[in-house]
């Protein structure tokens, strides 16, 4: 029986890199993937075993993993999809010459959810039409990301800003870089590790925008650093169980909503919500509070999905309960 690390999927044949040092190439026993369909992912540890004139090692066990990042299937209705697992550090990248804070917020909701630390890396920064608006982008990221995660502009013409990164990436440690296809993860990989390691398209010298190149995902050793996973550029990012992440990427949302004279308050018209109250004060703007509700419905309605395919398939519900509307918060009057 071998031990060792899944470093890279390619088209779902997990290479594993061993203890010893070998890479060998594996495929799932079928007795694994049969009942709960669990498939060894970028990070995983496994065993597996080589049989006697047999191509392919066979991975018979996943071992427990420390944490995982996960969405919701983008083919299923109430399924989740693990993307990673054993990592320290997401860091999440986006252009700062064609900012997508939206989509900015869905990132560091799952990024957070994982209970890794966080980063954000805005790339292209030799593309910022001028250094103020460069400062006013990093800024706006900055408020966004809050204090718990740490924001790095990285352009290629400044060897600075890519050491920057890198010690982000200490060594022994693993980091999953997120984000769109186009936003240049792959290029700041190369400029890590120090050569071409990833295959990179042309870029428009208009928009800086470029072709997807990366379609596996692969774990790649820096030097001087630990190690990186550069996933494809991910479409969809559905959430799955998201409640801490979206309270670890709101926290000023959150913070009001401590206040609120009712726990279950929507924020919408209830008496006594504190968070309204702060929309109204200008201490909160009603754009990010807009999103906050967004994404914490979207997890409700995943979880709706979720027990109506339990029901469907005869288990029995999940002991997690709703809360009905209109209950004070203990200690608060009416």
């Amino acid at each position: 029986m071998l031990k060792g690390q899944v470093v890279k999927l390619d088209r779902g044949y997990p290479l594993v890199r061993t203890e010893d040092g070998r890479l060998v190439r594996c495929e799932h026993a079928t007795a694994l993937v049969k009942g709960e369909q669990m498939r060894a992912v970028i990070g995983d540890w496994v065993e597996a075993v080589v049989p006697d004139e047999h191509d392919k090692g066979i991975i018979e066990a996943i071992l427990p993993r420390t944490r995982e990042f996960v969405r919701k299937d983008p083919t299923e209705r109430a399924l989740p999809q693990v993307l990673a697992a054993n990592f320290d550090r997401v860091l999440v990248a986006q252009p700062l010459s064609d900012m997508n804070f939206k989509r900015l917020e869905r990132e560091l909701v799952l990024a957070f959810e994982t209970g890794a630390e966080v980063g954000v890396v805005l790339t292209k920064a030799d593309l910022a039409e001028s250094d103020e608006a460069l400062c006013a982008v990093r800024e706006q990221v900055r408020d966004l990301a809050g204090p718990a995660a740490q924001t790095v502009v990285v352009s290629a013409e400044d060897p600075a800003s890519v050491e920057a990164v890198r010690e982000l990436v200490p060594p022994g440690t693993t980091a999953v870089f997120i984000g769109k296809s186009g936003v240049g993860k792959s290029s700041l990989v190369n400029l890590l590790v120090g050569n071409e390691v990833q295959e990179t398209a042309a870029v428009r010298e208009g928009d800086g925008k470029g072709r997807h190149t990366t379609v596996s995902r692969e774990m790649i050793s820096i030097p001087g650093g630990g190690c990186v996973v550069d996933m494809p550029g991910v479409r969809g990012l559905g959430l799955w169980d998201a409640d801490a992440g979206i309270g670890a990427a709101f926290p000023d949302v959150e913070e009001f909503a401590e206040q609120c004279r009712f726990r279950d308050c929507r924020h919408e018209n209830e008496p006594g919500c504190a968070v309204r109250a702060a929309v109204e004060s200008g201490d909160l703007s009603e754009k990010r509070l807009a999103s906050y509700r967004a994404l914490r419905h979207e997890t409700v309605e995943v979880k709706e999905r979720r027990e109506e395919a339990r029901r469907m398939r005869g288990e029995k519900a999940s002991t997690t309960r709703g809360q009905g509307v209109g209950k004070p918060r203990k200690g608060k009057k009416r």
